[in-house]
């Protein structure tokens, strides 16, 4: 393994990687041809409760999401990379009331027993058109496939996933400010899904994020983030009405109640920080992301540990 003086602009496009699929991960800049990297993370997620179409949140139906993810990435020239990863991810629903009317209780939120297993496999194409791996400023576009490992379960609290497959096309733009900081960079991201439909619902949508790295001493990072998504159809649940009357969103039938849990319009803000340290042979990061706001979505935050380790296939040692 070879010794490293510290965080590479590589290294720091693939840190803090979150497990699920909605967050984009922004991916400026391309390692060197014949460098990878291997990446172990682990992710938890406290659903504290769901936001309704009017954006106001019910505290119930609160579950309990883990999951551990392994991902290698790998350039095979100074602007192609290919990436691919697999999570296990656990969960459980952990409300000790049922979830709000007229969501079902089903079995297996009733135990409050944990639902494990592999998610979806995901595979992502990169190609650097500006700025390579030592440029200050980097554009890449990507395109990703994510499919089901399995047919797992997707309904209630304690789902393990949507089980659908989606193609998404992104872009990433990276720019190092060291003209007004040294060791200050910017990066930004957006992606459209194109998402397999249900029912003949489009959920379709649309990602973004902006984030802000500083690196101290070539040794620590220090990062921002926020998260926006939008989904381009999908149904709205609704919004609380007065005791004994029923949401009066669009999920009217058994039908859409049975299918809901992977056809709502998800529309949310998210933001949160984290910091990473580049020892001699890898790099640690861990980052704290706040579910800040949203319609037809979860409320809650996240926690994200990544043990990312460096490797080279071919070429000189550096």
């Amino acid at each position: 393994m070879r010794r490293r003086d510290g965080f590479s602009p590589a290294c720091i496009a693939i840190a803090l990687i979150l497990a699920t699929a909605n967050h984009v991960k922004a991916q400026a800049w391309v390692p060197p041809g014949g460098e990878g990297f291997i990446s172990f993370i682990y992710q938890r997620i406290d659903n504290t409760g769901h936001r309704r179409t009017n954006g106001v949140l019910v505290p119930k139906g609160r579950s309990l999401d883990m999951s551990l993810y392994l991902e290698a990435d790998y350039a095979f020239t100074n602007r192609l990379s290919v990436t691919a990863g697999l999570p296990y991810v656990f969960a459980k629903y952990t409300d000790p009331n049922p979830p709000p009317y007229p969501i079902p209780f089903l079995p297996t939120d009733q135990c409050r027993c944990w639902q494990s297993g592999l998610q979806d496999f995901g595979i992502t194409t990169r190609y650097n058109l500006a700025g390579g791996a030592g440029g200050a400023f980097a554009l890449t576009p990507s395109v990703s496939l994510g499919t089901p490992s399995h047919d797992y379960n997707f309904r209630g609290e304690s789902a393990l996933g949507r089980d659908l497959t989606e193609v998404r096309i992104g872009l990433d733009a990276g720019r190092r400010l060291d003209a007004i900081l040294r060791n200050l960079s910017v990066q930004g991201a957006y992606s459209y899904a194109i998402v397999e439909k249900v029912m003949g619902i489009s959920t379709n949508r649309s990602n973004a994020n902006l984030e802000g790295d500083y690196v101290i001493k070539r040794k620590l990072l220090v990062r921002g983030q926020v998260f926006w998504q939008r989904t381009h159809g999908g149904l709205r649940f609704g919004s609380p009405s007065p005791p004994g009357l029923v949401f009066p969103g669009e999920v009217d039938t058994p039908e859409l109640l049975n299918q809901h849990d992977r056809l709502l319009r998800d529309n949310y803000w998210h933001a949160g920080g984290g910091l990473g340290y580049s020892f001699p042979q890898f790099d640690l990061f861990a980052t704290y992301t706040a579910f800040v706001s949203g319609t037809d979505t979860h409320a809650g935050r996240a926690l994200t540990i990544a043990f990312i380790v460096p490797f080279r296939l071919r070429g000189p040692h550096r």
